[in-house]
């Protein structure tokens, strides 16, 4: 490694970083130091030891590593932490969908492909790029080695904590949402990290937090699961309820869920600096037809096949046809009663899933008693 760190040619390499991460599809990236996070310790040892993971047991194991980079990728000089907006539609079209109680609503982020796969391929060849562009540099560690170095990537795919990483480059800060925010494009992106041992400049940046005296995060969560700033108890959150959790929901939470059927968006809709937020350029996460108009009855039906085939690449496949089964049942059980929906669901009642039947029976028996007017979860106020 030179004794000089700021040398012109890492200089010319951290300008030509801009640009290649441009080409990459991501739209900004930021350098900063490996150095262990005792801040974000602290606040994952608090977090955990509250049983606010859940059944998310991944988060405790390997816990040590998630708060010191150079632990997890041995020689790391430094953290490059990349972000990819995806949003299609503004902030107060995705409310809209919210609307429509017969509508399955998904997150937004999860309407196209697999984030992880587009990410890690394209931080791959970001890599790639960056290491060809050094060695025409003519960059070498040390003089008697051929030109290289070593990068390692993530993309949620690792004891990685990325937010906490990305404003400790100044990609942004950690709003009371616990997601990244940033003044120039909100929170409608996806993360991803190079860990490497090449000591590219580093960038200055501000910590300072803008989330001021909002709230509305906190107030407008459908299940109060922001239940305080920057303190998320994942066991309430619609994301987790939906995607995470394997077994059943726990009926006090039920209604509360409305049409969501895979994920929750509300703590960022609600947001407003997602006023800011920037549209997805790249292709891979454009909403597939298969979820665009199919209401919660006709997804009712798809069975394991037509489930797989209509999905393939998506980041819903993970949760299976059973909990997708799940997660519709509850939202049907949520909807103003209908002789179709009705029917959807005794079509389910003798589903081979004991899951599956008992949050069947439970949206039939929402359906035959419950009055209209209390079928429906509320839903954010479109006021962005």
């Amino acid at each position: 490694m030179p004794s000089d760190l700021h040398t012109p040619l890492l200089h010319q390499l951290k300008q030509d970083l801009l640009e290649l991460t441009r080409q990459a599809g991501f739209d900004q990236v930021r350098v900063g130091k490996p150095d262990d996070l005792p801040a974000a310790r602290n606040w994952l040892e608090t977090w955990l030891a509250r049983g606010f993971h859940g059944e998310m047991g991944f988060m405790a194991r390997h816990a040590h590593l998630r708060t010191s980079p150079q632990r997890l990728h041995p020689g790391t000089v430094r953290v490059l932490s990349v972000r990819m907006p995806y949003l299609q539609e503004s902030p107060g079209q995705a409310l809209k969908a919210l609307e429509d109680p017969h509508q399955g609503y998904i997150s937004r982020y999860a309407l196209g492909r697999d984030y992880h796969q587009v990410l890690r391929q394209r931080l791959q060849s970001l890599v790639q790029a960056l290491q060809r562009r050094a060695q025409d540099l003519g960059w070498h560690p040390d003089a008697s080695e051929t030109p290289h170095f070593s990068a390692r990537v993530f993309t949620d795919s690792a004891p990685v904590l990325e937010v906490e990483l990305a404003q400790n480059c100044g990609l942004g800060w950690r709003g009371k949402h616990t997601l990244l925010l940033d003044r120039k494009a909100g929170s409608f992106f996806f993360l991803g990290e190079i860990f490497t041992d090449i000591p590219l400049p580093i960038d200055a940046h501000s910590n300072a937090h803008h989330c001021g005296t909002c709230t509305r995060c906190l107030t407008l969560c459908p299940t109060g699961a922001i239940v305080a700033p920057y303190q998320l108890d994942a066991r309430r959150c619609i994301s987790y309820l939906t995607i995470e959790l394997k077994g059943s929901i726990p009926e006090s939470l039920r209604p509360l869920m409305g049409n969501r059927i895979y994920g929750c968006d509300d703590c960022q809709l609600v947001c407003p600096w997602n006023r800011f937020a920037q549209y997805g350029t790249v292709d891979d996460f454009a909403r597939r037809k298969e979820l665009d108009t199919t209401t919660l009855c006709d997804l009712l039906s798809w069975d394991t096949n037509t489930f797989q085939q209509n999905l393939a690449g998506s980041p819903i496949l993970r949760i299976g046809h059973e909990r997708w089964l799940r997660n519709i049942a509850v939202a049907l059980g949520n909807a103003p009663a209908n002789i179709r929906s009705r029917a959807a669901l005794a079509q389910r009642q003798s589903h081979p899933s004991a899951l599956v039947r008992e949050h069947v029976n439970w949206a039939l028996h929402r359906l035959q008693t419950a009055p209209l007017a209390q079928s429906r979860a509320p839903s954010a106020p479109s006021g962005i």
